[in-house]
């Protein structure tokens, strides 16, 4: 158990420059990005550190009860397995009491942190539904990494010193420079469990099993689901950029952070819902850009306190807007409407191209997508009635919005000819 894995080499190999190029033709990368997306997709855990620190069926009964239930005595989330102080499970199959109490985890998580989309998730089947809701574990985990507090575990590290970490992050700042934004000691705690998100995100895509419960329940839906791993890691590329980048100069350069941490969402999630027709895949990935692009104009204020512009600097320069103004009231600026105008109207593109992703899903499915779509689509017109006003507290739905809307939604799309 204390054996600790050996450093690996990343290698960049044919198979793997295969694996990263699976893109969008809307993304513009040059040879030293698809180095670095290389680099982040090769992380692996080795054989020999899974048969160093695997468990045995032996050892799972000792460990029964600590996963009959998720929820504490105290009303608090439970790791069902959090008492297993070891990364692997080598066994072939986990059995399926372990597969259930993975599951249920990542269903509590999601009715807890997921707010508004877990009322766009629960008409869902119960397969699909229990899908969703392990990427949508496997998605707020990472996301808390990058931006909150959250600190995940990877038994056995080291945490920003451990070996394999550090020789992570070296090979990437010869890629992209010394230049994070944060400083250095939460940056290199930040990366390293990022780095170790990945170690555990590899076991769903190999023979073996993480105990992290995220994980397990997520290696049983990308098997199901055949759902490709290069949407997985390009999500957590996003979250590290933002460990790098807190400013966009084009928005070519916000595209492809949109896409990584937006529309990889959505490209998983059809997966799940189920599609015939391959323009879904295009539709999928409008989708994800619309409702990033809400959230960004959404939240101005709050990331501009955090030293954070997700707008494109060339867009504000060209209105004669300053970044640093954007934490000021811009509320009656006549710069800021005619920027907010273009900008509404660029978001409501990708609304109207997300729209016709509905038609093409299983008709069981579609109403999780639209209930989504129509929540921010109202959020932006929310805005646009505003006049852009983002300065005054932040724009959103009120409970009985959320209510009438979901109603009528889930209405439309299950039992009206489309």
């Amino acid at each position: 158990m204390e054996e600790k894995a050996e450093v690996t080499e990343t290698p960049l190999d044919a198979e793997l420059v295969e694996h990263v190029e699976r893109k969008p033709s809307k993304l513009k990368a040059t040879p030293e990005m698809d180095r670095i997306d290389q680099l982040r997709a090769a992380v692996e855990i080795t054989r020999d550190a899974v048969h160093a620190v695997s468990i045995t069926a032996h050892e799972l009964v000792g460990e029964a009860a600590a996963f009959m239930g998720v929820i504490g005595k105290q009303g608090e989330l439970i790791n069902p397995f959090e008492n297993i102080d070891a990364p692997i499970w080598a066994e072939e199959e986990v059995p399926p009491e372990m597969l259930d109490a993975a599951y249920a985890y990542c269903e509590e998580l999601t009715k807890r942190e997921a707010g508004n989309f877990y009322h766009s998730f629960k008409y869902l089947p119960d397969d699909k539904r229990l899908a969703i809701c392990a990427y949508y574990a496997f998605c707020r985990r990472a996301d808390d990494i990058a931006d909150d507090d959250y600190v995940d575990v990877f038994p056995g590290s080291a945490g920003a010193n451990d070996p394999e970490a550090k020789a992570y992050r070296e090979q990437l700042e010869e890629l992209i420079g010394d230049k994070s934004v944060l400083d250095s000691e939460t940056y290199q705690d930040k990366l390293a469990q990022l780095f170790f998100f990945r170690k555990k995100l590899s076991t769903a895509y190999s023979p073996h099993s993480s105990t992290d419960p995220v994980f397990m329940a997520l290696k049983d839906v990308v098997s199901r689901y055949d759902i490709p791993r290069v949407y997985m890691d390009d999500l957590i590329s996003g979250m590290e950029d933002d460990l790098y980048t807190n400013r966009y100069q084009t928005f070519d350069d916000l595209y492809r952070y949109c896409y990584r941490v937006a529309s990889t969402v959505g490209l998983t999630c059809i997966e799940i819902y189920g599609y015939e027709d391959d323009a879904a895949r295009e539709f999928a990935e409008a989708w994800g850009i619309f409702m990033q692009l809400t959230n960004i104009l959404r939240d101005v204020v709050e990331d501009a306190e955090e030293n954070r512009i997700y707008l494109p600097l060339d867009e504000l320069k060209k209105h004669g807007i300053d970044p640093d103004e954007l934490s000021e009231d811009l509320s009656d600026d006549l710069r800021w409407k005619a920027f907010v105008s273009d900008f509404i109207g660029r978001a409501e593109s990708y609304y109207f191209q997300a729209q016709q992703l509905l038609p093409l899903l299983d008709r069981s499915s579609r109403y999780s997508p639209a209930a989504m779509m129509a929540f921010y689509r109202s959020v932006l017109k929310k805005i646009k009635k505003k006049d852009g006003d983002v300065f005054h507290g932040t724009v959103k739905l009120s409970k009985a919005e959320k209510m009438t809307m979901a109603a009528l939604v889930y209405t439309k799309q299950r039992f009206l000819r489309l």
